[in-house]
């Protein structure tokens, strides 16, 4: 079941959770992030987190320690800590860098952080306890744009392009990944374009559960997965979709990915590593306003020269873009539910277990004989895919199907 909840009207830019997901800090497209504690179906604003000049682009809550760290345009970052009054308490990071931070993400033993700006440099912060402050090291090389996005690896040590981010003052040396030997820091150990042409840019990158393999999305309209058990390869699938800005891994083999479409969508990989669209998660369908929507047009026209087109509300959930996409209960591994925050001010949680994970890859029947006349076929799935049957004598049948019982189909050749 979806839940819907709205916060204004205000955009809202990012959202992240606490452990028990009974708080959510999210920023409304200014300097502010805010606190809000929720009661069966209200929220509370506990809090006001206001350290920052500029809009804060990204927000991150540790779950083991209940510390959150945020990053804004003012080229700032901030570790804000619950104090013994229950206020949060911000302590700055020195991150020096010359340009706005774009995104932050602590790592899986929240011990450090990562934080990406338009210095085309990634700053990788961690406490240094003789000065009693946070302090950073850049990754530079070979950065040559904006970092729009950044994740971490399971083993705490890799982040997204591939870079090795350890840090020998505070953890021991991991052992070698799939991903590249190589662990010493700022080592870059992959890197995938998104389009041999170019492409677009990347919006949003995420490390599956076991961290073998590597999604991303980008500005067109693409979604690539990259696996390190298939030698690094990259499988990538154009959409006709408007352009992803999040994703996030529900499983093994599944992620999600939501966007400029409003519409959060399933993607899964099959055992031959091609990639696919499973499902979208939002079913919603728009009611009709009352009467005929042709006649109120001719009537429209008729009396004042033009049409009338006032229902502006669209199909899906969102009406606006979505913005920031967390995971909501679950892990990366075996997620039941994600949240979705978007242009709209609305927060939306997504329940994932009607979704039936399971892999709904195209089917494929090869029917030989001549003597086949009809085939039923009986299917039972939640999911939308194109059905293709190769009939014996030569009859190639094509079906788009979508049911949510079981549904008898009958070819006649």
């Amino acid at each position: 079941m979806t839940e819907r909840h709205s916060f204004g009207v205000n955009p809202i830019t990012c959202h992240a959770w606490n452990k028990d997901r009974t708080q959510v800090a999210l920023s409304p497209n200014n300097h502010e992030v805010h606190i809000y504690q929720r009661s069966d179906n209200d929220w509370k604003l506990l809090d006001v987190l206001n350290q920052h000049d500029l809009r804060v682009t990204s927000i991150d809550w540790a779950p083991k320690t209940n510390r959150i760290v945020t990053c804004a345009v003012d080229r700032n970052a901030y570790v804000w800590s619950l104090g013994d009054d229950h206020k949060w308490k911000p302590t700055l990071v020195l991150l020096r860098i010359n340009r706005a931070a774009t995104c932050v993400k602590w790592s899986p033993l929240e011990n450090k952080f990562a934080v990406g700006c338009g210095a085309r440099l990634i700053s990788v912060c961690y406490f240094e306890s003789e000065n009693d402050w946070w302090v950073s090291k850049h990754i530079k090389k070979p950065i040559r744009s904006t970092i729009t996005t950044i994740d971490w690896h399971p083993n705490n040590v890799l982040l997204v392009r591939i870079f090795s981010a350890f840090i020998k003052a505070i953890e021991e040396m991991p052992q070698p990944s799939p991903w590249g030997m190589k662990m010493s820091m700022g080592v870059m150990l992959a890197e995938f374009p998104n389009s041999t042409n170019g492409g677009g840019w990347v919006h949003s990158v995420a490390f599956s559960g076991d961290g073998n393999r590597l999604c991303w999305v980008g500005h067109d309209s693409s979604v690539s997965v990259a696996d390190a058990n298939r030698q690094s390869s990259v499988t990538r699938l154009k959409t006709e979709f408007l352009p992803f800005l999040s994703c996030v891994w529900v499983g093994n083999n599944s992620f999600v990915a939501a966007g400029h479409s409003c519409c959060p969508m399933l993607y899964s990989v099959n055992e031959a590593g091609q990639l696919y669209l499973n499902s979208k998660l939002d079913m919603s369908q728009k009611k009709e306003a009352g009467g005929l929507s042709a006649m109120r047009k001719f009537q429209s026209l008729d009396r004042q020269a033009r049409i009338e087109i006032n229902d502006t509300t669209l199909e899906t959930v969102h009406q606006n873009a979505i913005t920031s996409l967390c995971l909501y209960e679950g892990t990366k591994g075996a997620a039941s539910k994600v949240s979705t925050s978007g242009l709209d001010g609305q927060l939306v949680i997504w329940d994932l277990r009607r979704m039936e994970h399971r892999d709904v890859s195209p089917v494929w029947c090869d029917l030989s004989g001549n003597n086949v006349t009809n085939l039923t076929l009986y299917l039972d799935t939640k999911f939308c895919q194109t059905l293709k049957l190769y009939l014996g004598r030569g009859h190639s049948v094509r079906v788009d199907y979508r049911v949510s019982v079981q549904m008898l189909v009958q070819l006649a050749v």
